[in-house]
């Protein structure tokens, strides 16, 4: 990561912590905005570590609900359904992360204007699915039927091209499946968890050799970041969906596709 700095790993940090939990595809922010400042990570690893940062925030705020849920496990028939409904549903795109890791590193997160054209294609979706007026067949995350969540899973596949955002491509596919606007934000919270913890335990695996002392500083420097901004969102960003929908979150991704769209081709 050699002529990056301290304050631009501090950025980006803030950034992804700001972007991981929204449906805007934090990847997108955070590569397209190391475009514009010239920052660029040993095999995209800054990108991807970083997010284990917002993962933790999550563990933070929904510790006790966590603990409380594994304790009924043995138990309580609705606990177990939920842990098998999060395995389920990351099972998908863990598959397919896990074998085609390289293909997405080293083409889709390269591939910038077509990042930004996603970016717009996912505005416009959550815009029209914000006024559909979907029934509401589920209203607790964890509660959501093994076969709805499977489902969800696959929504969640798309995810792997960079700009369609894990956490919308689960969102849109939950609110098909009937499942309320804010049980399905909640929802891909849960799914974060494994989905993000495997994906930066693989790309540590593959590229901890070529790592050198600077990088980890800067990892390390992005990841506190995004872990203090991520908490704040993951308390906050609820109580905003239910007020207001997903609309604002489609306006923005718009917006950031069309500016990155004029920066990259001027």
């Amino acid at each position: 990561m050699e002529g990056n700095t301290t304050l631009v790993a501090a950025i980006l940090g803030v950034v992804e912590g700001l972007t991981e939990f929204l449906p805007v595809s934090s990847t997108a922010h955070l590569l397209l905005l190391g475009e514009v400042l010239g920052f660029e990570s040993t095999a995209k690893t800054f990108e991807v570590v970083i997010q284990l940062g917002a993962v933790l925030a999550i563990l933070s705020v929904y510790a006790t609900r966590l603990f409380g849920v594994a304790q009924q496990t043995p138990h309580d028939p609705d606990a177990r359904r939920f842990f098998y409904s999060v395995i389920l549903a990351c099972i998908p795109a863990g598959v397919l992360g896990i074998a085609y890791n390289d293909f997405i590193k080293e083409t889709l997160f390269n591939s910038l204007n077509a990042i930004a054209i996603v970016l717009i294609v996912g505005g416009v979706i959550l815009i029209w699915l914000d006024r559909m007026g979907l029934k509401v067949r589920h209203d607790d995350a964890m509660r959501i039927p093994l076969g709805t969540a499977f489902i969800i899973g696959l929504f969640q596949c798309l995810a792997l091209m960079p700009g369609s955002s894990r956490s919308g491509s689960t969102i849109v596919g939950a609110m098909l499946m009937g499942v309320s606007k804010r049980a399905a934000a909640e929802f891909s919270f849960f799914l974060t968890m494994p989905v993000m913890l495997g994906a930066t335990m693989i790309d540590l695996y593959k590229n901890w050799d070529v790592l050198d002392l600077s990088a980890i500083w800067l990892i390390s420097v992005g990841f506190a970041c995004a872990f203090v901004t991520a908490v704040i969102v993951v308390r906050t960003v609820l109580d905003f969906i239910s007020k207001n929908g997903y609309t604002p979150f489609g306006i923005w991704r718009i917006a950031v596709g069309v500016t990155a769209l004029i920066y990259l081709n001027t």
